[in-house]
């Protein structure tokens, strides 16, 4: 098992519901455990177009047997499965899943970078993200 560390924010819908769903779906994955969640943390929108509701933010650690794309599968899966559509870059989202660290593996490709390029620039990633490590 490898412990890894994941953002989770919402700024559509019930935040507050869109994230304990979330959580619960993490924690149900098959040979995936939830080890510590953050509280909630509120957040200005950071980029992306003007006029968005602000966020709900929190950190999990987990252990988890998936490889770090296997991971990112099914978190993309749980965003899809609560409606998260895509649309521009750091838009509205009902739920958003970041892998932010994964062990201590440094991943650089296509589709996944780890630790999360932006997660030490941003406040609403490092408050919930010190509350579990």
């Amino acid at each position: 098992m490898v412990i890894c560390y994941l953002g989770v924010g919402s700024n559509l819908g019930n935040r507050r519901k869109n994230i304990k769903l979330a959580v619960k779906l993490i924690g149900a994955l098959k040979d995936t455990k939830i080890i510590k969640a953050s509280k909630l943390f509120a957040s200005l929108p950071c980029g992306g177009p003007a006029g968005q509701l602000n966020y709900l933010n929190a950190a999990l650690s987990i252990s988890t047997n998936f490889s770090p794309l296997g991971l990112l599968k099914k978190l993309k899966k749980i965003e899809n499965e609560l409606g998260r559509i895509p649309s521009v870059r750091f838009g509205p989202r009902v739920i958003d899943l970041d892998i932010l660290l994964y062990g201590d593996r440094s991943i650089r490709n296509k589709v996944l970078t780890v630790p999360h390029p932006r997660m030490f620039n941003r406040d609403f990633v490092i408050k919930p993200l010190t509350e579990v490590l």
